[in-house]
Formats: structure tokens, C-alpha cells, sequence
């Protein structure tokens, strides 16, 4: 709003005389122009601590030391302009402290021609105080709401949204400015979102709480759509005599899926010690059914009989092979392991898979590096070998390819901390990538458990993978399986290295001492869906110095992107939901930002198995990765730019 020019008017020394007189209880000074003072008021003195003897004939603003909030001449300019000036300064006391004082000047036109001021003030000390503590404790508060991992989700007794913290914001994948003032329920499926703001209505009514007070599992909604398992705990406070909800939200997908994995692997444990029983008994009973069919054979005479009997040993000896995958399965296969390396051992083998899948697969062998030595039964791991290429096959009934890598890798702590059954350590890693038709995540759940297959009746018995799983965990190991509808699966087999003299060098003390990892203070934005797999990467590259930004899809990435032009690498996953994929994402985020550096990574073995050639300049990293490696990509990219 504009300033109101207020004309000077004059007064001669008596009439200030009486004003001051009038007013001594008040905190007034009068001053010529230059600022020697002329009047001080009783009021002064006991604002200030100088008497008016002591005040009268100094200058004002030496004596005071005023600090003002912009350049004096401006002040003075103004006044002389407008007529008045006023705003807050800062006085300094007698005694020394410092005084806040909000002031007012006025110009008055004296008789003698001369020019003199009248300056009201009033002390704001406390006011600002007050003020000062008040954004400290905002601050503080601002500070633990945005620190602490916890939601934070206020509403008022109609439902809609009052306040929406950053955790809140990254959580559910939008900001506080497209909730609050909306319904909570738009944060939940149905069918609690049209339940929610009855469940409020039933309580203000009857006072019967559901929820309020104690903590309870529900679920969530994202931005995206996507839902969440979260633990909710309620609070009620009255403010301003309105009554408000503070609900404190934890994501539980993370709990959730460590849960789910140790489940099945304890399903899996109890259902090999089942499977390796039976199947242990009944080769007990198909040892006297193929001897007996033996020693009747030896006295039958030539004729239909032998026919029937060689029927019936077949099929005795096709329960056998039933029954020796079974005890894979179970872990009770004898093994002879010794020492082999793994790269000799896979490609002499090539030839004979090369041959099982035909002309239409095309079958790549890439070994990585040497020290590939593990203490293994190498026959039965040709068999898991060959049972695995055997399904690629099936899911590959247009052609395609299939690569297996084998490479030495270590499992780290965060790596180990994910997977309840893994230990950290060396390992030799055999990677074998299909580009077949791919698995859903329900079929993944179920993918090795014994008997079960999506093959046609009669096309499968559903022992292969669990075959191959047995072994591997009998053998020290550790399986994993990545696969995506229509992209195709890769299995991984992780088996304990051994070094020259035969010992595994699966770690049990601490890590040898290494150099440090590369350093950088850059802006990195992490994306990736998995929540436990996003919280590791981002925890490694804050503690290698740089700021980090995170997203759980490749649409939030984008929003993160526009939002931010200082970012300058991406490290994203390949395949992630909510219909955009890394390297989608990656093209976008060229075509935004021509000069970012792109790190993929993923947990399929081949880059060729993506549509990531086209990223100029962008490398790839192949998980589960360790925090060096991690660290040398990184660093390699920004340096490049």
C-alpha cells in the first residue's frame, strides 16, 4: 500500500514543550534534523535507563546505537518526503542489553525555520521474544516431523486434511497441497474409504473408539493407485475448541515381504524335510518291488509275460528318478562335492545344452574374471543346469535366447540383511536369462515348491526348479528368481567361493580393510519400487557424501525432475510398476536434461535384454551390487560429464 504524505507542521520550542510536558509518561523523544535531542521524556528514562539530563543534547542515534532495518539515509529521505517514517529498530540500553522498539517519526517545522522530530516508541522486547520462541519451536517441531520416518496425518472431525507431513508426501506419493483440504479417505481403497467418515460420525456420537488410542494394520492407497500394507495409530487433542485427529502412519510393505520371505522359506524347510521322508521311504519300497520284478524275471520264460514285467521295472525304475528328485528337493540326495571351477565346468557343458535347446534358442556363455572355484558336485549341477535351460525352452516356444553368466560377486551385510536366509561372503555366481514369456508374481511365489507347474497335464512334473533349489541350499548356497510377465526370467544360483586351498571364503569376521570408496557431494535421484532395495542405495550413496532424492516410479521420477535442475545422475531400476520403466524414464529424462548421467540397474544378467541401448553414455549395474561397486559407477559417470 502506498505511503500518505503527511504535511510538516510547525510548532514553536513552548507548544513541544507542553507536548512532552502533557505526555512525560510516555516514551517520546524530540530532536533537531541531525539528531541532537531537545526533549526526553520521563517515560524515556525508565525505557532507556539515561536521565534527561544526561539524554538532552546528544545525538539520538549515537547515544542509543540504533540499528536500523535499512540504510539510514533512506530513512531519512523518506521522512523528509513523506513527511513521517515509521517501522522497528533496535535500541541499545544504558546498561547494555538491547531493546526491540516499534517507532513512529513524525517532521514538525519549527519557527526559527529550523526542522525537528517527534519519535513515539514502543518497547517490543518480550513481543519479539515471544515471537523468537515461537518460530524456534516451529522450527524444532518442523525439523522432527520431517526427520522422523513416520507419516504424520492431521484431519479435523469432518475428515479433511489439515496437515500432511514430508514423510507423509513421499509415502503415499503426493504432496500436502493436493490433500489437505480433501477427504482422508481419499488415502484408502475401498471398501474403508466409504466406511471412513462414518466410522467418524459412530464416534462423536457414541465415543466408541475403533481405532483411536492403539495402533492397528490396515491398508493404504498411493497416488498411483497401488496399495500398501501400514500400521496406523490415532490421536485426539482439542484445538482452538475444535477437535482434531493425528493419525502416525508406518509403511509395513518392507515388514511385510521380509515376512512372506521367511515363511516360505520356513514352508519350504518343512516341506523338504516332508518330501525328503517320503520320498526316502518309498525308495525303500521300490527297492523290493524292482528286485522282486528282477528275480521273477529270471524264471519266466519268454512271451507276453516278459513284456508286462518290462512294463512294470520301468515304471519302477521312473519312480526312482521321481523319488531322487524328490530327495534334491529335500536335501538328502548323496553329493560328492569337490573342487571345480565353474567357468571350465559350464562351458564344456554348452555344447550339450546347446544341442537340448535346438536352433531356434540362441545360447551365450559369458564368464567374468577368474578365482570361479567352488566345492560342488559338479554332476548334479549340470543336472540343475540342464533343468533349468529345459524350462527357458518351454517358455521360449518362438526361439530366443538364453545367457548364462558366471561371475564372482560379494554378498555384503545390507545385501544379507534383505534375505534372512543369505550370509554375506564371496560367492560364484551362475546367471541364467531367458527371454521367454516371463512369470507373474503369484506364480514366482510358487515357482519351486515341489508338484507345481503352469505346464500342460502330463507336460511337467513340477520338480525341476525344485530339484535345483534343493541342491543349491544343500550345497551352501542361495537361489533367487527375478522374472516379469513378457520380459522374460532369469534364475540365479549363488554358490560359496573356495579359495586355493579348498576352504570356502564365505565371510565370518569382518570385512577385510579396503581403500576408501569414491566420495562425491552431487545430486543424485534414486528410483526403484522396492522399498527395502531403495532404502539400501540411498543409505550407501548419503553415506558416500552425496544428496540423495528417491522415487518409487518412473511418473514420481519425472515430477522429481521437473521440480529439481540441479540432479545430476539418475540411478533407476529397470522394470518398476505404474506403467513407465527405466528406460522410459531414462528417455524422458534426456530429452529434459541432455547432460544427466544415467546408472541402470536391475536383476536380470544382459543389458541387451532392455531397451537401454539407446542411452547414450549410461552404464549399468547388475544387482544385488555392492557398495564399492555402487560407489565406482557412480563416481565414473559424474566424471565423465
Amino acid at each position: 500500500m502506498p505511503h500518505r504524505l503527511i504535511s510538516p507542521r510547525t510548532a514553536s520550542p513552548k507548544e513541544l514543550d507542553a507536548l512532552v510536558h502533557v505526555l512525560d509518561g510516555a516514551d517520546i523523544i524530540i530532536h533537531r534534523s541531525e539528531g541532537t535531542i531537545t526533549h526526553w521524556s520521563i517515560g524515556c528514562e525508565n525505557m532507556y535507563g539515561w536521565t534527561r539530563e544526561e539524554a538532552v543534547g546528544e545525538k539520538v542515534y549515537e547515544l542509543l546505537e540504533t540499528q536500523f532495518p535499512e540504510p539510514a539515509d533512506t530513512i531519512h529521505a523518506q521522512l523528509k518526503s513523506h513527511g513521517f517514517w515509521q517501522g522497528e529498530i533496535i535500541d541499545r540500553h544504558k546498561s547494555g542489553h538491547l531493546i526491540h522498539v516499534a517507532t513512529r517519526c513524525v517532521l514538525v517545522n519549527l519557527t526559527d525555520g529550523d526542522l525537528a522530530v517527534i519519535q513515539t516508541n514502543s518497547d517490543v522486547s518480550a513481543l519479539r521474544r515471544a515471537q523468537e520462541a515461537v518460530n524456534a519451536r516451529e522450527a524444532h517441531l518442523s525439523s522432527i516431523l520431517d526427520t522422523v520416518p513416520d507419516a504424520m496425518v492431521v484431519i479435523d472431525d469432518s475428515g479433511m486434511v489439515l496437515s500432511f507431513s514430508k514423510a507423509a508426501e513421499k509415502l503415499f506419493g503426493m504432496s500436502s497441497e493436493q490433500i489437505c483440504g480433501r477427504n482422508v479417505s481419499n488415502l484408502m481403497p475401498n471398501p474403508y474409504r466409504d466406511s471412513h467418515d462414518g466410522y467418524i460420525d459412530h464416534y462423536l456420537k457414541t465415543g466408541e473408539k475403533r481405532i483411536i488410542g492403539y495402533g492397528r494394520v490396515v491398508t493404504g492407497k498411493r497416488a498411483d493407485g497401488s496399495h500398501f500394507p501400514m500400521e496406523l495409530h490415532v490421536g485426539e487433542a482439542t484445538a482452538n475448541g475444535e477437535r482434531i485427529f493425528t493419525g502416525f502412519v508406518r509403511d509395513l510393505t518392507s515388514k511385510v515381504r521380509i515376512e512372506e520371505d521367511l515363511r516360505q522359506s520356513q514352508k519350504m524347510e518343512a516341506v523338504g524335510q516332508l518330501t525328503g521322508g517320503i520320498a526316502h521311504d518309498f525308495n525303500n519300497l521300490l527297492t523290493v518291488i524292482s528286485g522282486n520284478l528282477e528275480m521273477i524275471e529270471d524264471k519266466l520264460p519268454q512271451g507276453q509275460l516278459r513284456g508286462l514285467l518290462k512294463e512294470a521295472q520301468d515304471a519302477a525304475a521312473d519312480g526312482a528318478k521321481l523319488t531322487g528328485q524328490l530327495l534334491a528337493f529335500g536335501r538328502r540326495q548323496p553329493l560328492s562335492p569337490k573342487p571345480a571351477d565353474l567357468g571350465q565346468l559350464v562351458s564344456g557343458f554348452s555344447d550339450l545344452l546347446r544341442r537340448t535347446l535346438g536352433e531356434n534358442i540362441k545360447l551365450s556363455t559369458v564368464i567374468a574374471g577368474a578365482g570361479l572355484n567352488v566345492l560342488v558336485d559338479s554332476s548334479q549341477l549340470q543336472n540343475a543346469i540342464l533343468n533349468i535351460a529345459l524350462n527357458a525352452r518351454d517358455a521360449m516356444p518362438r526361439g530366443g535366447s538364453l545367457t548364462t553368466e558366471i561371475s564372482r560377486v560379494h554378498l555384503d551385510a545390507d545385501y544379507a540383511k534383505m534375505y534372512p536366509e543369505v550370509r554375506s561372503g564371496n560367492f560364484v555366481l551362475i546367471s541364467m536369462t531367458d527371454t521367454g514369456a516371463g512369470m507373474s508374481e503369484e506364480v514366482q511365489k510358487r515357482a519351486i515348491e515341489p508338484f507345481f507347474t503352469t505346464k500342460d497335464v502330463g507336460a511337467g512334473t513340477g520338480l525341476g526348479l525344485s530339484m535345483v533349489y534343493g541342491f543349491v541350499k544343500q550345497s551352501g548356497g542361495h537361489l533367487q528368481l527375478y522374472s516379469e510377465t513378457g520380459r522374460g526370467s532369469t534364475i540365479r544360483i549363488y554358490l560359496p567361493a573356495i579359495g586355493s586351498s579348498g576352504s570356502q571364503e564365505v565371510q565370518q569376521g569382518p570385512e577385510p580393510v579396503e581403500s576408501p570408496l569414491p566420495q562425491g557431494d552431487e545430486l543424485v535421484l534414486v528410483v526403484e519400487d522396492d522399498p527395502r532395495v531403495r532404502r539400501v542405495a540411498v543409505a550407501r550413496l548419503s553415506s558416500m557424501g552425496y544428496s540423495v532424492l528417491e522415487a518409487d516410479s518412473g511418473r514420481r521420477a519425472m515430477e522429481v525432475l521437473r521440480a529439481d535442475d540441479k540432479i545430476a545422475l539418475l540411478f533407476t531400476d529397470i522394470v518398476m510398476p505404474g506403467g513407465m520403466t527405466g528406460d522410459e524414464l531414462a528417455r524422458e529424462a534426456r530429452n529434459l536434461r541432455p547432460d544427466m548421467s544415467v546408472l541402470f540397474t536391475s536383476g536380470y544378467s544382459e543389458p541387451g535384454l532392455t531397451e537401454t541401448d539407446g542411452i547414450i553414455g549410461s552404464q549399468w549395474l547388475r544387482k544385488p551390487y555392492t557398495a564399492r561397486e555402487l560407489a565406482s559407477k557412480v563416481r565414473e559417470l559424474l566424471d565423465e560429464r
